[in-house]
């Protein structure tokens, strides 16, 4: 699944070299980076989920086995030091849903989904709980299956499918509504 170049790299990379996990890091940081800030909603918070996974990354490279994709790796690691640290921040819950509604509004995306503009699909995606909404950011922005999507966030398949069935239909609620 892993290109050879890149294969190459995470071989050094296992074997300590310093230079090929920066490389790594490299050819990844973008795309991580992107996925975390749709995850979270928050620059910051995606910078700093963006750091502690590329340092969770360096510390257990031995441990990646090339089953799957590095980026979807990083993916697992970054999907769950985040729902982690929502665990953790359950008080802190209506700070961060204020924080997501600002960011939403400051990002004026200019993309169209059935005849929507994607700021009418972020107000109703950040109402989404986080657990519900990384499900769903995974299964229809990423492509992942849902047992893919369960092996990432730790959860049963049919947990999956639940929450993004259930996801779905809060979106396209929020929609009518709103639409």
């Amino acid at each position: 699944m892993v290109d050879l170049d890149e294969q190459e790299i995470i071989k050094h990379a296992q074997q300590g070299d310093q230079e090929a996990f920066a490389k790594l890091f490299q050819i990844h940081y973008s795309f991580l980076y992107k996925y975390v800030l749709k995850m979270t909603l928050n620059q910051q918070t995606a910078e700093d989920l963006v750091q502690d996974t590329m340092l969770k990354g360096y510390d257990n490279i031995k441990k990646y086995n090339g089953q799957s994709k590095f980026s979807t790796w990083l993916m697992t690691i970054a999907t769950r030091l985040y729902l982690d640290q929502q665990r953790r921040k359950k008080r802190e819950w209506f700070w961060q849903k204020n924080e997501a509604e600002e960011l939403s509004r400051s990002l004026n995306w200019q993309l169209s989904y059935k005849g929507f503009e994607w700021s009418d699909i972020m107000e109703g995606f950040e109402k989404l709980k986080s657990d519900v909404r990384t499900a769903i950011l995974l299964k229809h922005y990423y492509g992942y299956t849902n047992e893919e999507i369960g092996n990432m966030m730790g959860i049963r398949e049919g947990t999956v499918k639940s929450r993004i069935h259930n996801g779905m239909k809060e979106l396209r609620k929020e929609l009518v509504q709103n639409g």
